[in-house]
């Protein structure tokens, strides 16, 4: 999905119209619209603007990734991690392994959340 396509679907999920879309950049409903048909596209400065205003990085608007956001793509390098790493393990061992990996990440955040303090 590209920027045309991820743009039109960010603002539906929003609840915005191009209409609402337009007035937060000052320009007409009709440039707005061109945006959503890539008949024009705007500068690296609105693209910034967009994603901000969507909650999610600009790689993801303009199609360059999947993640959403940058925790998202951290959480997927947790993932493959685990993938790679339990390979050859049983079922059983992977099940103790993730619990493992589990009890840790709690006790780390405890251990962030206390510095915090």
């Amino acid at each position: 999905m590209g920027f045309p396509e991820r743009l039109k679907a960010l603002r539906l999920e929003a609840n915005l119209t191009q209409k609402d879309m337009a007035e937060k950049f000052d320009i007409s409903q009709q440039a707005y619209a061109k945006w959503e048909m890539e008949t024009a596209n705007p500068t690296k400065n609105i693209i910034t603007k967009l994603a901000d205003i969507f909650g999610v990085t600009v790689d993801y608007l303009v199609g360059n990734s999947d993640y959403r956001t940058v925790e998202d793509e951290q959480l997927s390098d947790v993932e493959l991690l685990f993938r790679a790493t339990s390979l050859e393990m049983t079922e059983e061992e992977r099940a103790i392994f993730k619990q493992e990996l589990v009890e840790f990440m709690k006790e780390r955040q405890k251990l962030f959340d206390e510095d915090k303090k």
